[in-house]
């Protein structure tokens, strides 16, 4: 056979045969995903939903609001934070070509597009996508509403400290510096000079004073690795009997924990009654939905118990360090609520769950936002930035269903599929050695001094993909 070469010019054809055209084989989760969509009428939906955003006649097509959607599904599964990622992925992979109906003769949307549609949809109707989501789970029995866990994280904004301005005369930071170094003698300040001002200057980063005029929602915080940034919080709700997140809220990363999470339990109660909207649905949730609430000692305060106790919701939040002794004085009602959180968490029920808090808390915050690519916003404001975080939660929840049905929640988790085929090998070979068969006979009649060492079965051994089984 002789060998072929790379053509350096080669003529383009003026039309090619369909029948010609090679067919991409697809992805397995993909098209899965895409059966689990149709059979509950995804596209129908949404289309109603969206109705409202388009002309009925007047104006080119446009692009489904199907394939919107998908697309920011894709921002999760695939791991990809910004929209313009999003778009070359889309435009580069015939897997995901397939996955939003696409052919090779059609161009797939651009980033540009994604960011006039997300601006035309509003955040009531993602939310309500995100419901939808909800309602899935409930029908296939992966919701129940019960116990409620709640927690929060910070995700670094699109937006730099060097840009922020104080709120009362906008002037820039290096220009309140550089005043500063004048009022103290210093004619023409060097950076050096500058830096030491600023170090020397207490309370140098309030969000009372400063803000960023690019996100004028970012707050300055400090970073969960010790480093300071403008922030967002995120907080979720996760029903701690199935591990799906009830709801997720975008809120100021200056604002406490006590604070936000009436927010997020008035969102979560929301959530929930539309789900029980649909029949269906809500025979797979519990007769008594928001029953207990778990949450770590950040959400400790006496207001916060007493508010628990009066919305008849049991509460199991650990208690911070006791600072000596208590002073119930004309508040009766917030030592019985703390009273009764203690007994609560001391026994061997609240135990258990504080347990599995910290395993089902913490699990969708590193599948969203560090697999799943969101540590980092590229959108700013908390209305867009909340528009991609809702269909971004819902891609992780839509993973539980997708696990059960296919037993995989992303579609990296067939990488593992080899390694678990040859554990699966290693351990059949390593039965037939232990066996007292006459399979190792005739080998140990080769070398009688020979003996094997069967494998280690450790869990330090086991093949690992990720930290969190993606």
């Amino acid at each position: 056979m002789s060998m072929s070469k790379r053509r350096w010019e080669r003529q383009k054809h003026l039309w090619i045969n369909a029948a010609e055209i090679v067919t991409p084989p697809g992805h397995p989760f993909y098209e899965r995903l895409n059966q689990l969509l149709d059979a509950q009428g995804f596209d129908r939906f949404v289309e109603e939903q969206c109705a409202s955003f388009y002309a009925e006649r007047r104006g080119r097509p446009s692009i489904p609001p199907g394939v919107y959607f998908r697309m920011l599904l894709i921002g999760y599964f695939e791991g990809i934070d910004s929209e313009r990622g999003i778009a070359w992925r889309c435009a580069d992979s015939l897997a995901l070509r397939a996955f939003l109906g696409y052919g090779l003769n059609q161009t797939t949307p651009e980033h540009s597009s994604l960011s006039v549609i997300r601006s035309r949809i509003d955040v009531e109707t993602h939310r309500v996508v995100f419901q939808w989501v909800l309602q899935v789970l409930a029908k296939s029995g992966l919701l129940k509403g019960k116990t409620i866990g709640i927690d929060a994280t910070t995700l670094e904004a699109n937006a730099a400290l060097r840009s922020i301005v104080r709120r009362d005369t906008d002037q820039p930071y290096d220009e309140f510096l550089q005043d500063l170094a004048k009022a103290s003698g210093v004619e023409s300040p060097t950076r050096e000079d500058l830096a030491k001002i600023d170090r020397q200057r207490p309370k140098k980063g309030s969000n009372q004073d400063w803000y960023n005029p690019n996100d004028p929602d970012a707050r300055i915080t400090k970073m969960k690795d010790g480093c300071t940034h403008l922030a967002h919080k995120a907080e979720h709700a996760v029903d701690l009997d199935t591990g799906a997140v009830l709801a997720v809220t975008l809120q100021g990363a200056d604002q406490g924990d006590t604070t936000t999470i009436h927010v997020t339990l008035s969102e979560t109660e929301k959530n929930l009654a539309e789900v029980e909207q649909d029949p269906q649905a809500k025979e797979g949730l519990h007769s008594q939905t928001m029953e207990e609430v778990v949450t770590d000692k950040g959400y400790h305060s006496n207001e916060t118990m007493r508010v628990l106790q009066g919305r008849e919701i049991r509460s199991y939040v650990s208690e911070p360090r006791s600072r000596g002794r208590r002073h119930w004085k004309n508040r009766e009602a917030e030592r019985e609520a703390v009273y009764a959180n203690r007994r609560r968490i001391r026994g061997p029920r609240g135990k258990r769950l504080l347990r599995k808090r910290g395993e089902l808390l913490e699990r969708p915050f590193a599948h969203c936002y560090e697999t799943g690519g969101m540590r980092r916003t590229h959108l700013q404001t908390h209305a867009r930035i909340l528009k991609r975080l809702l269909i971004h939660v819902a891609g992780c929840n839509l993973g539980l269903v997708m696990r059960t049905l296919f037993g995989l929640g992303t579609p990296r988790g067939l990488q593992g599929l080899v390694f678990d085929w040859l554990e699966g090998l290693v351990q059949l070979v390593q039965w037939f050695w232990r066996a007292d068969t006459a399979v190792r006979h005739p080998l140990r009649a080769l070398h009688p001094s020979w003996r094997w060492s069967p494998p280690s079965t450790s869990r330090s051994a086991r093949f690992v993909i990720s930290s969190t089984d993606c």
